[in-house]
């Protein structure tokens, strides 16, 4: 069996946010395998610890030091100081995940969790693709 939608995602500020949650409402009752997309070349998913505040931040602060808005070598700039920015740290982090699941329930270790990592400073909406395959 193949489960595939697409979900809009509230507008979330720029940060990385656990979004578990959000994706687990809508997976169907199956075992197999999910994997969660994001249409968009400015933010980026991925899944990480899900229970210190303090380890998204430090993810924020980490990929602000390694890919500058500050640098002045960037040509792809139309949008503003964020826009290359964004699209070297989506590319970074990668536009999916997959994990599995079991009668409709994520398998996640204890401290794990899916992150939107939104890289604009005002990125809008976002959206994903949720695809399951396997069985009833």
């Amino acid at each position: 069996m193949v489960f595939q939608k697409t979900v809009s995602l509230k507008s979330y500020p720029r940060g990385f946010h656990i979004i578990t949650n959000e994706v687990e409402k809508h997976l169907p009752k199956m075992t197999g395998i999910v994997n969660v997309f994001i249409k968009h070349t400015s933010a980026g998913l991925t899944i990480n610890e899900n229970a210190d505040p303090s380890v998204r931040k430090d993810f924020e602060t980490h990929f602000n030091k390694l890919v500058s808005e500050e640098e002045t070598h960037f040509t792809h700039t139309f949008e503003g100081a964020d826009d290359m920015t964004s699209h070297i740290k989506s590319s970074l982090l990668g536009s999916s995940v997959t994990f599995p699941i079991k009668d409709g329930i994520s398998l996640f270790g204890t401290w794990q969790g899916i992150y939107l990592c939104e890289h604009r400073n005002h990125g809008g909406s976002r959206k994903i693709i949720i695809t399951a395959y396997g069985k009833d």
